[in-house]
């Protein structure tokens, strides 16, 4: 007899993809016509620019966890440097190339050892992280914002966002997103989804009693 968590788990998990997907194909649209100049702008990931920052979501998407495991082994468990190998091969000889190889992952469901929900956070962060610094707006949908801020509220895996917001109360104003106890983090949800993954600019964007220790634990993203 099948586990009813495990079925429920596993729709899921099938029902994040298609988030994905929208998410990715509306990052490669907004990027379709940038100049060389502006693939070069810094991102809000320290020391990457946003071309590096897609070459890196890319290489996300192109690793299951065979290859992942064995590029960890192979980095000696040095996961920054696994990353940024991973990231110079799909990095490309040029913008335009940076982008065709995103657009191929697209559709993609390959993924490291991580919960689909993760992956769904990494395209809407580092989305942010490259469209933030361009001035481009996105105007995610309430409902996959408020799950992924419910995800990363309770993890700290991949980012450290759960000892991040320890001791604080967060609380959307768009949405029903809210968590914790303390002083008081408010503002839109993807603010606060932003900063408490360690993205400080973000705290411009919010206000309360807790902001200023929120932006005190925001380090390199």
């Amino acid at each position: 007899m099948t586990d009813p968590a495990l079925t429920a788990d596993r729709n899921r998990e099938a029902g994040v993809w298609p988030l994905i997907r929208t998410e990715r194909a509306t990052l490669a649209a907004d990027l379709a016509d940038l100049t060389d100049e502006q693939w070069a702008t810094p991102s809000l990931c320290a020391g990457l620019t946003v071309r590096e920052v897609l070459a890196h979501l890319t290489a996300g998407a192109s690793l299951n966890a065979v290859s992942w495991l064995a590029g960890v082994i192979r980095c000696r468990f040095d996961f920054d440097k696994q990353v940024a190998m991973r990231l110079a091969e799909q990095l490309g000889a040029a913008p335009g190339e940076t982008l065709e190889r995103f657009r191929r992952i697209v559709p993609s469901t390959t993924k490291p050892p991580l919960p689909a929900i993760a992956m769904l956070g990494e395209t809407i962060v580092h989305g942010e992280d490259i469209r933030r610094p361009l001035g481009i707006r996105r105007d995610h949908p309430i409902g996959v914002l408020t799950e992924t801020a419910e995800y990363y509220q309770g993890s700290d895996l991949v980012v450290v966002a759960k000892g991040r917001i320890g001791g604080l109360r967060l609380v959307a104003d768009d949405g029903p997103f809210t968590t914790g106890s303390g002083p008081l983090v408010s503002g839109p949800t993807l603010a606060l989804m932003m900063a408490m993954t360690g993205r400080a600019t973000y705290c411009d964007d919010l206000e309360g009693d807790g902001v200023e220790l929120l932006r005190g634990r925001c380090g390199t993203a």
